[in-house]
């Protein structure tokens, strides 16, 4: 090896430990505003001040604007289902009101009936306002429960009295003691009955 290739220094990048690390954005940001404001005067900067409370004052008002109108929605609201329950209690009102009317019917008939002479037969008349009771009642969707001998018990249409001996199959209708009834398919009174407790098989 030549003395002029031992007096070569080797190629080396330098390094330099003691460099300083890069700003962040936050402080890049900070100094930015600095500069800003070493640059511009104070009216200026007061200015500015004044134009953002003037801004934050009308986010607020707009935010208290906002929230009443959600009051005032909420209200409507409240308001809106009252009405509808009233609505709903003068329709069941008047349903009721439509039946009431028919049944005075009946009832006038009646007191006709009782009015007659105490020797009058007044059979008739009776099975007459019978079979218009019973009409209105259909009108309505009421129909009878009244169960033949030897139907099966069910708890949900009979209602078992006492169980007697009898010749229909045990745990069946024996006999019908007081009808119920049914509005559409919605049992309004069960059927009163006996119930056999032993018998044909």
């Amino acid at each position: 090896m030549s003395d002029t290739e031992r007096d070569e220094p080797a190629d080396a990048d330098p390094v330099d430990g003691d460099a300083a690390e890069e700003p962040t954005a936050d402080e890049l940001d900070e100094a930015a505003i600095a500069e800003r404001i070493a640059e511009q005067e104070p009216e200026a900067i007061a200015g500015e001040i004044a134009a953002l409370r003037a801004q934050n004052a009308e986010l607020e008002a707009e935010v208290e604007d906002l929230e009443s109108r959600l009051k005032r929605k909420q209200a409507e609201f409240q308001n809106y289902k009252k009405r509808q329950e009233k609505r709903r209690e003068q329709e069941r009102s008047r349903a009721t009101e439509g039946l009431v009317e028919q049944l005075l019917e009946v009832r006038d008939n009646l007191r006709r009936a009782l009015e007659q002479d105490e020797s009058a037969d007044i059979r008739e008349g009776v099975e007459a306002t019978f079979r218009q009771l019973d009409e209105i009642l259909q009108s309505e969707n009421v129909e009878p429960i009244e169960p033949e001998p030897g139907t099966d018990i069910d708890p949900k249409r009979h209602e078992v009295l006492l169980k007697v001996d009898s010749d229909q199959p045990a745990g069946t209708v024996d006999a019908v003691q007081r009808p119920g009834y049914e509005m559409a398919e919605k049992v309004l009174r069960p059927a009163q009955v006996t119930a056999a407790e032993g018998g044909s098989e």
